[in-house]
């Protein structure tokens, strides 16, 4: 899929007809400037980095097996779940690789067509990221509001043609979103002061006018983040609502906790989200967007499985069922193994 996307930006990009400048240049590769110039920090920052991967991958990975090993598991919201975590996996290689060889191998050199694909992919999976988020508001608001009609409307067809609708607009925002950057030219800054292409940051190095990319980027923003964030407030403004009617003090606390994980989930990511824009409106901020968007899109999707199974009783289970099997596997292969060799 990667190579595919990349053919077709290579191909699109050469077809694409730019506006004429004077000082219009066919840039080939750009800089990510990344996060210090200090070499002695970078041995630091490569093991921090690479250790808050691989507990991404591994964490979300776990949860993952948890919840298709585990047949009680097998219900909408941990559906839902677990392709969040296969959402954050993939958000978080779209950047993290690349900056991790960087940090080692000190060069800092991106091509323009890795450059395109690296921002269509995590365009792509943080939309995904929120979409999701809105669907799993949306199960929590059914299971608690109408927990009656729960099994009849989040039926596995529902949930299924949700997951679907939410990876078509994110394809087709991000689509949409590199198309508007091929269009336009490159001078000679080609300094992104980043650790990945990030859209703003493209459009800012742009020596072409940029108005309607800008105008796609806030009509987007508006109607694809607006929108599920709206969705979001309004599932859990009823969630509220339905909660308080409780009058058993045991059912309002069993009735927050099965959302809770997921407030706390969707206010982190909605936290971050406002820093990394608010971080990029501010003059002069670089260092403060490049910092912010490490918590968006390294810190996140690294709490995410803590934050889900830490208190969540089924979770945990499930992951200690799976370790037991795989041990009483492995013991088993090792006995097999001992007796063939007797």
């Amino acid at each position: 899929m990667h190579d595919c996307v990349m053919f077709f930006f290579s191909y699109f990009g050469s077809h694409i007809d730019s506006m004429e400048l004077k000082n219009d240049t066919r840039i080939s590769e750009f800089l990510l400037l990344g996060f210090s110039e200090e070499p002695e920090l970078e041995p630091f920052l490569f093991g921090l980095f690479l250790s808050m991967y691989l507990i991404t991958v591994c964490g979300n990975l776990l949860l993952i097996l948890a919840v298709s090993s585990d047949s009680h598991l097998h219900t909408p919201m941990y559906f839902f779940l677990s392709n969040l975590s296969f959402v954050d996996i993939c958000f978080t290689s779209t950047t993290m690789p690349k900056m991790l060889v960087n940090i080692q191998t000190q060069r800092k050199v991106i091509t323009y067509d890795s450059c395109i694909t690296q921002m269509y992919f995590f365009i792509l999976f943080a939309s995904l990221d929120n979409f999701l988020l809105t669907v799993m508001a949306y199960d929590r608001f059914v299971a608690i509001c109408h927990p009656l009609h729960y099994t009849v409307i989040m039926n596995p067809r529902l949930c299924g043609l949700l997951v679907l609708m939410s990876w078509i607009m994110s394809v087709l925002n991000s689509l949409l979103q590199s198309l508007m950057v091929l269009r336009l030219s490159f001078c000679t800054e080609v300094e992104i002061p980043h650790f990945f292409c990030e859209l703003n940051q493209m459009i800012q190095l742009a020596c072409s006018d940029t108005f309607l990319n800008n105008m796609v980027i806030y009509f987007s923003a508006m109607l694809l983040a607006g929108a599920p964030l709206a969705g979001v407030l309004y599932s859990y403004s009823k969630i509220v609502s339905s909660i308080c009617g409780i009058s058993s003090s045991q059912g309002k606390h069993k009735a927050f906790s099965t959302c809770a994980s997921h407030l706390s989930v969707v206010s982190l990511f909605y936290s971050t989200s406002l820093g990394v824009y608010l971080s990029s409106a501010a003059p002069q901020s670089s260092h403060t967007s490049v910092v912010a968007s490490v918590m968006y899109t390294v810190v996140t999707p690294m709490l995410n499985p803590f934050i889900y199974s830490l208190r969540n009783r089924d979770i945990k289970g499930a992951l200690s069922e799976f370790f037991r099997g795989a041990t009483k596997g492995h013991f088993s292969t090792g006995n097999c193994a001992c007796r063939l060799n007797a």
